[in-house]
């Protein structure tokens, strides 16, 4: 009996999603891609690059591309439906806040130093739609969420509409510390495992300066043996925005996708690796998980759930979130959403998930206020 192929749609072609669709096509036994977006052209001619760039390395997958609208859960369903994912990833958001280089650069500054947190509503909107499409269709399919998940996935996960896992923000960083701690206890890489538990504004800051005082947890692994008492933590660190320090923005999202990769290979194939992904099962923050049939959160021993949970809440408030009621209403932290108001005025302290096509358009149209005056 011939092993029907494990079937990837993959929704959102931009930055990220191009990446991903480049991997994917490059896995072995992972060769049916769907790519799903409203620009069919440009998804035909990207699909195809990356079917071509496969074949040319000896790979056979079969990538082809669907008008998907977001914005229509039924047709987004239909589309599901028909396609029959064994997994979907999400790669789309509504506004890529690379758009702030237009500004003079001390007011970008400014509205980045307001940190994740404020934009939430650009990421949430679409991810939001997807999951209820998902939904519509009654078939329990695993999907990965690349699109700030360790808050939006666990915001739809009060609602029962959470994405299966994230991927990218502190998986990124677990590369460069494992070739780090290696070094410095003289240890073959293969032998050195990482266990970290961090939300995106730690994980983010790691590769780029000093994460002093900030909620984590962190443990070295050699051979299975916790190590982190003999090892110079603060050194460990101080590598990576030195010596494996890698060029972020555009070019720095294939970091991103490789992470996303690994995950997909995990679900698809049921691998059961470890390794590190935000957002599992609807949870805040990032954590060590196995991924397979399911993906399961892994902790050190002596780490409850609750605690790293408890890591992860404190993380998110550093981000902007300060807190996710049970009725997925989002708090923003008022020191990061002054920022906003000062600059775009734009403020809003409070969101229920209803409402946040409307703050979506609110934020996009004060911003576009904002940019028209330097151009």
């Amino acid at each position: 009996m011939q092993t029907l192929s494990p079937r990837i749609l993959l929704i959102g072609l931009g930055r990220l999603g191009s990446h991903i669709l480049d991997l994917l096509a490059q896995i072995p036994g992972i060769p049916v891609v769907l790519v799903g977006g409203r620009n069919l052209d440009y998804l035909h001619q990207r699909a195809n690059l990356s079917l071509l760039a496969a074949l040319q390395l000896g790979y056979t997958p079969d990538v082809s591309s669907a008008f998907i609208d977001l914005w229509n859960i039924e047709q987004t369903a239909e589309v599901i439906a028909s396609f029959q994912p064994d997994l979907i990833v999400c790669a789309a958001t509504l506004v890529q806040w690379e758009g702030t280089n237009t500004l003079p650069a001390p007011l970008a500054e400014r509205l980045a130093s307001a940190q994740m947190g404020p934009r939430l509503p650009f990421h949430l909107t679409l991810v939001y739609k997807l999951m209820q499409a998902v939904h519509a269709t009654g078939r329990a399919i695993k999907v990965i969420n690349t699109i700030y998940p360790d808050v939006v996935n666990p915001v739809l996960g009060k609602v029962g509409l959470a994405p299966t896992s994230g991927s990218g923000d502190l998986a990124n960083n677990v590369p460069a510390l494992r070739k780090a701690i290696a070094a410095q206890l003289h240890v073959p890489l293969e032998q050195v495992e990482v266990r970290l538990i961090m939300a995106r504004y730690i994980s983010y800051w790691l590769s780029r300066r000093s994460i002093a005082n900030t909620p984590f947890h962190f443990t070295a692994l050699v051979k299975g043996e916790d190590v982190t008492a003999s090892l110079d933590v603060e050194a460990v660190f101080s590598q990576l925005p030195t010596t494996w320090k890698r060029i972020g923005g555009t070019v720095g999202r294939l970091m991103a996708a490789t992470s996303a990769a690994i995950v997909c290979e995990g679900i698809v194939r049921k691998t059961g690796m470890i390794t590190h992904a935000p957002g599992p099962n609807g949870l805040p923050g990032g954590y060590p998980v196995k991924v397979g049939e399911e993906v399961e959160i892994i902790l050190p021993q002596q780490l409850s759930l609750e605690a790293a949970i408890h890591i992860n809440e404190a993380g998110l408030r550093l981000d902007g979130i300060e807190k996710i009621e049970d009725n997925a209403t989002v708090y923003f932290v008022e020191k990061n959403m002054t920022i906003f108001k000062e600059i775009l005025g734009y403020e809003c302290r409070r969101m229920p998930l209803s409402e946040v096509e409307y703050w979506a358009q609110e934020l996009h149209a004060k911003y576009l206020a904002l940019a028209s005056r330097y151009q």
